[in-house]
C-alpha cells in the first residue's frame, strides 16, 4: 500500500511563503501523475497543480506565478513552493499520486494545514 506523507504547513502572513513536501513510501511507476489538492472549510477539494512523470505541470489560474511545483522521480518527492500568499489560499493541502492507466490506484496523504493571516 503506498503511503504518503505530506510535510510543511504551518501559519504565515499575507505575503509570506512557505513550502510543502510529499514523500511517497516507496518508489512508483511512470504510469503515476503527482499532486497536490487543498480544500477550504465548507468548500470542496480542488486541483492546485499535476505534475506528470514526464515534468508537464499544470497549475490552477489562482495560483499561476505564485506556486511551484517540482517533482523527483528518483526520490519519490512532490513539493509546492508557495510565495506571495493570500488569505484565500488557506486550506488543508493534499498530496495525491493517480495510475493515469489504472486510476484505482489513487493515493492520498493525511493533509497539512495552511494558514495565512491577513
Amino acid at each position: 500500500q503506498v503511503q504518503l506523507v505530506e510535510s510543511g504547513g504551518g501559519l504565515v502572513q499575507s505575503g509570506g511563503s512557505l513550502r510543502l513536501s510529499c514523500e511517497v513510501s516507496e518508489t512508483i511507476s511512470s504510469r503515476f501523475n503527482m499532486a497536490w489538492y487543498r480544500q477550504a472549510p465548507g468548500k470542496q477539494r480542488e486541483l492546485v497543480v499535476v505534475v506528470t512523470s514526464t515534468g508537464y505541470v499544470h497549475y490552477d489560474d489562482s495560483v499561476k506565478g505564485r506556486f511551484t511545483a517540482s517533482r523527483d522521480n528518483a526520490k519519490t518527492t512532490l513539493t509546492l513552493q508557495m510565495n506571495s500568499l493570500k488569505s484565500e489560499d488557506t486550506a488543508v493541502y493534499y498530496c495525491n499520486v493517480r495510475d493515469i492507466v489504472n486510476p484505482k490506484n489513487d493515493y492520498w496523504g493525511q493533509g497539512t494545514q495552511v494558514t495565512v493571516s491577513s
